[in-house]
Formats: structure tokens, C-alpha cells, sequence
């Protein structure tokens, strides 16, 4: 099976970006107009200046924008190390979740995913 990282460089919107360690892919705000897959490297994802994920290779983020209609980030991106990234917009995205519907269960996949890892730290938190 495809990864989704290979799906949006499939249907990529624009040219894959590279961004260098330290540098910020989005900030908590800002309004998103595209999703990024991660070909190479890593990126962190930070809430109020703390980490709260990790990124690897093969794995997307950024999507929440453009599933939600005021397409507004949650959270802050920052690349921990050099980093290349594919990236989809909101039309490319949408033609992809209809054209390739095992897409759209990995999108859901990964959402389910940081879920379930947020509801133990919840409970890990709730028993401390």
C-alpha cells in the first residue's frame, strides 16, 4: 500500500519545499492552504511552545486545514532537521480523497492515530 506521503506527490499542487532545522512551517493561526507530506526528515508540531508531536518520514500533517472551513493551523511546525516536503492544496486534496479512496482512510488512519495517543497521555496524565 501506498504511504500518504507518495499519494500527495502524486497529486502535489506545487514544488516540494525544503525547509532547514529550526525553521517554521506554519505557525498556531495562521490560515492553511495546504497540507505537506514529509519525504525526508522530521518535523516537530508545538502547542503554546511545547512539542506535543513528531513528524517522521512517510507521514502527513497539516490537513486539518483544509478539512475545516475556517482553515485556520492549531498548532506550530517547525523543522528538527532538514526536511523535504511535498505539498497539497485544498483542490488537489479533495480530487485525491475522491480518485483514491485508500487516501482518505490513511488521512483518517493518521487522525485516529495522534487520537489514541492523546487519550493515553490523558490517562497516563489523569493517574499521575
Amino acid at each position: 500500500m501506498i504511504n500518504p506521503t507518495e499519494t500527495v506527490r502524486l497529486f502535489e499542487s506545487q514544488p516540494e519545499q525544503k525547509f532547514d532545522p529550526g525553521e517554521v512551517i506554519f505557525n498556531n493561526g495562521d490560515q492553511g492552504k495546504i497540507m505537506y507530506g514529509v519525504i525526508e526528515g522530521t518535523v516537530e508540531m508545538l502547542l503554546d511552545g511545547k512539542v506535543i508531536e513528531t513528524i517522521e518520514k512517510g507521514n502527513v500533517f497539516g490537513q486539518g486545514a483544509l478539512v475545516h472551513t475556517d482553515h485556520i493551523r492549531t498548532s506550530t511546525a517547525i523543522a528538527k532537521t532538514q526536511c523535504q516536503l511535498a505539498c497539497l492544496d485544498q483542490e488537489h486534496f479533495l480530487f485525491a480523497v475522491q480518485q483514491t479512496p485508500m487516501f482518505a482512510i490513511e488521512i483518517m488512519r493518521s487522525y485516529s492515530d495522534r487520537y489514541r495517543r492523546l487519550k493515553k497521555l490523558i490517562q497516563y496524565l489523569g493517574n499521575i
